[in-house]
C-alpha cells in the first residue's frame, strides 16, 4: 500500500495557533508501565495500520526497553481515556511528537484541534531549551489529521512517498 508521509515543524512557541478550549479535556501523566499506553495505542492506531496495532505482549516489551526516554500523556475527556500523546526528546533542543490520536470513539466530537493544542503545549514545556517540535503523519491517517497540524501552527518541512 502506497502512503505520503508528511513532516510537520514548529520552531518557536509563538506559532501555535491554539483551539478553542473545550472543557473536561486535559492531559495526565502516565507512567512508563501503564497498560492504558499499549491499550489506547493500539485502539487508536487499528484503522489506520498504525504497528501499534498488532504488537503482541512481547513486542511492546522490545518498544519500551528501545525507547527508554519516551513520555506519555493521556488526553482524558471528562475522567475517561479520550487519547494519547507521546514524545520522544532528542539530544540538544527539539521534541518529537511520535504519536497523537484519539480513541475510535472520540473521533468527530470536535476535541481534536484542543487535543493538539494541549500536546503541543507540553511538548514546549518538556525541556527549557527547546526550539523546535516536529513529528510526521501519513495519508492512511485520520484525513483530518494534516489540517489539524496546519490549523494549529506547524509548517511542512518535508514529504516522501512509501511504501506500507
Amino acid at each position: 500500500m502506497n502512503e505520503i508521509v508528511t513532516y510537520v515543524e514548529m520552531t518557536d512557541v509563538e506559532q501555535l495557533v491554539p483551539a478553542k478550549a473545550v472543557p473536561g479535556l486535559v492531559l495526565v501523566p502516565l507512567e512508563r508501565d501503564s497498560p492504558l499506553i499499549p491499550d489506547v495505542l493500539a485502539r487508536i492506531g487499528a484503522p489506520y495500520g498504525w504497528k501499534s496495532s498488532a504488537r503482541n505482549d512481547q513486542e511492546w516489551a522490545k518498544w519500551f526497553a528501545d525507547n527508554p526516554g519516551r513520555i506519555f500523556r493521556l488526553l482524558s475527556y471528562e475522567g475517561e481515556a479520550a487519547g494519547i500523546v507521546t514524545y520522544d526528546p532528542h539530544p540538544g533542543d527539539e521534541v518529537e511528537i511520535v504519536s497523537f490520536g484519539l480513541l475510535p470513539e472520540f473521533v468527530g466530537r470536535g476535541l481534536g484541534g484542543y487535543a493538539l493544542t494541549l500536546g503541543v503545549r507540553e511538548a514546549w514545556e518538556l525541556n527549557s531549551g527547546v526550539r523546535r517540535v516536529w513529528l510526521h503523519t501519513s495519508s492512511l491517517d485520520h484525513p483530518n489529521a494534516l489540517p489539524n497540524y496546519h490549523r494549529r501552527g506547524f509548517r511542512t518541512f518535508r514529504t516522501e512517498e512509501r511504501t506500507r
